[in-house]
Order: C-alpha cells, then sequence, then structure tokens
C-alpha cells in the first residue's frame, strides 16, 4: 500500500444518520464551546493583541518566568516564554493592555530585570517592543470579519452557482461553516488566540473546505458511474490532497514550535485541526446529504 493510498470504505454499512450523527454531534460541541466563551469573556474566541490593542515586550533575562510580572507596574496579561534562534539566553514575549505605557514598560524592564549575561553593558533585555493601538485594533477587528463574511458568502453563492440544486450546494454550505468553526472552539481550549495570522488561517479552510466538497459534489453528480464507484474515486483523490495538506501543516506547526515563532505554529495548527474536521466533514456530512439526494433512506446492510 503506498503512503496516501485510500482504503475502500463500505458505506452501505451506514445509515444516513448514522454518517451525519458524528459531526454534527461534534459542530454542536463546538457552537456550545463557542457560545460559553461568548457568556464568560463577552467574545467568542480569545482575541489577541491585534483585536484588542496592547504591548508586547520582547526580553531576554534570567530573572524565572515567575517573577518577571513583578518588575513591571502594569497589569501583565500573559508571559510566554519563546527560543531566539541566535542566541541561548532565555527569552520571553510579555503581553500588556492598551493601558500600558511602552516607554515606561522597556525602563522598567531595564531597571528590575536581571541581565542574561555577566557584562550587563554587553547585552540588552529589551530585543523588541510592539504596540498596537485601541483604535487600530477595532478596525483590524471590524476588517477580519468582513473578510470572513465575505469569504464565506463567496463560497456559498459559487456553490450555488455551480450545482443549482438546494441540497448539494447546502451540503458544502454546511460543511464550511462546520470546518471554521471546530478549529475556533479548539483554540478557546488550547489557549490559541485569534489574531491576523489565525484569521488568515481560516480564510485558508474556507478555500480548502469547497475544494473538496466541489470535488465529491461533481464526481457524484456529474459524472457517469454508480454512487459508491464515483465516491471511491473522489476520495482517492480528495482524501490524498487533504492528507498531504495535513502533513505538511503540521511539520510547519512542529518546527515553527521548536524555534520559537508561536504565530506560525498557531497558523499550522488552525489548520491541521480544520483539515481533520474537513475530512470528517467532506466524507461523513455531505456525503450522508449527498447520498439522501440521490438514493434516499439507505438501510444498512
Amino acid at each position: 500500500m503506498s503512503k496516501f493510498e485510500v482504503p475502500e470504505v463500505d458505506y452501505t454499512r451506514y445509515s444516513n444518520r448514522q454518517l451525519a450523527a458524528v459531526p454534527l454531534a461534534v459542530l454542536a460541541v463546538a457552537l456550545v464551546v463557542i457560545a460559553g466563551w461568548y457568556v464568560m469573556f463577552g467574545t467568542p474566541v480569545s482575541l489577541g493583541t491585534d483585536f484588542t490593542g496592547g504591548t508586547e515586550l520582547t526580553v531576554q533575562t534570567d530573572t524565572p518566568r515567575g517573577e518577571i510580572e513583578q518588575a513591571f507596574d502594569a497589569e501583565v496579561l500573559s508571559t510566554q516564554q519563546v527560543r531566539d534562534p541566535t542566541s541561548n539566553n532565555p527569552t520571553y514575549v510579555v503581553t500588556f493592555g492598551p493601558e500600558a505605557d511602552g516607554s515606561a514598560l522597556d525602563q522598567q524592564a531595564t531597571d528590575n530585570l536581571e541581565p542574561a549575561c555577566s557584562n550587563p553593558e554587553e547585552c540588552e533585555i529589551v530585543l523588541s517592543r510592539q504596540t498596537v493601538s485601541p483604535a487600530f485594533a477595532s478596525g483590524a477587528q471590524s476588517t477580519a470579519l468582513l473578510g470572513l463574511v465575505v469569504a464565506f458568502t463567496g463560497m456559498s453563492l459559487l456553490a450555488f452557482g455551480l450545482f443549482r440544486t438546494f441540497v448539494p450546494s447546502a451540503a458544502i454550505v454546511i460543511s464550511a461553516f462546520s470546518d471554521i468553526v471546530i478549529p475556533l472552539a479548539v483554540m478557546n481550549l488550547l489557549g490559541i488566540e485569534l489574531s491576523l495570522g489565525t484569521v488568515a488561517a481560516l480564510l485558508m479552510l474556507v478555500g480548502y473546505s469547497v475544494d473538496s466538497d466541489i470535488l465529491l459534489n461533481n464526481h457524484i453528480l456529474r459524472r457517469s458511474g454508480g454512487f459508491y464507484e464515483s465516491t471511491k474515486r473522489a476520495m482517492d483523490t480528495g482524501v490524498t490532497m487533504t492528507l498531504t495538506s495535513i502533513s505538511a501543516m503540521a511539520v510547519m506547526a512542529l518546527t515553527a514550535t521548536l524555534f520559537g515563532i508561536d504565530l506560525m505554529a498557531s497558523i499550522g495548527l488552525v489548520l491541521v485541526l480544520g483539515l481533520t474536521a474537513d475530512l470528517m466533514n467532506t466524507y461523513m456530512l455531505n456525503l450522508s446529504l449527498l447520498r439522501w439526494y440521490k438514493l434516499g433512506e439507505v438501510t444498512p446492510e
């Protein structure tokens, strides 16, 4: 068996309800997580400084991680250790809210944190400072939301324009919606904040989702052959394509994690989550709706 050879699935063993039950249950749990997050924190997903405003200070210091917060007068939202490929010194990204004064933070870090080398004059404690104003963050939040809405709406119009029938088109839209919602819920559980980078990953998932779903619909509805024969042909291409993308994104996430590139690691992880959900939604949820549309209710053998 080759690396990505797709094993044949005996779909006749399962009814349409059985196929759809798992992806719909996962989607329901994801919606509950997002709704609960909104009730508890006021937003459906944790927002990063790109969308809330604030300051990120990158420092190199021998001060223990648990004591770094005490060096600053402003409230520290998070302290994350990262890997600096140019140095073996302990490096941290310290995040503050939008009310913090960047210049004061630089001075407090220099005065209160222990240098990471024996001669303080030969090394800098503050490596960089990135500040996002609340006004810019609010604008970025609106733009990102608009981008997601436009992308999803465009994808939905494309699906209905291609197939011109409700059930196959709705199957694509529902699958794509689930492909976005499930990663958002898992991001909350894993502590991954929504940033411009993860929004870009979600936009990529819209493209991945519509690609695999249209491939399946096109084989079943427009090509010759029986339902299960067409399904197998679509899976040979679609599953291989998705598994290849998952492998590439997993390698990217792992490599970025090892080198302390948090943004790339988050993007890779979100894509892995979304593409995995896409496999489930395309070949269980979407397929069950298409089989019901083409063959009606199916009794398991």
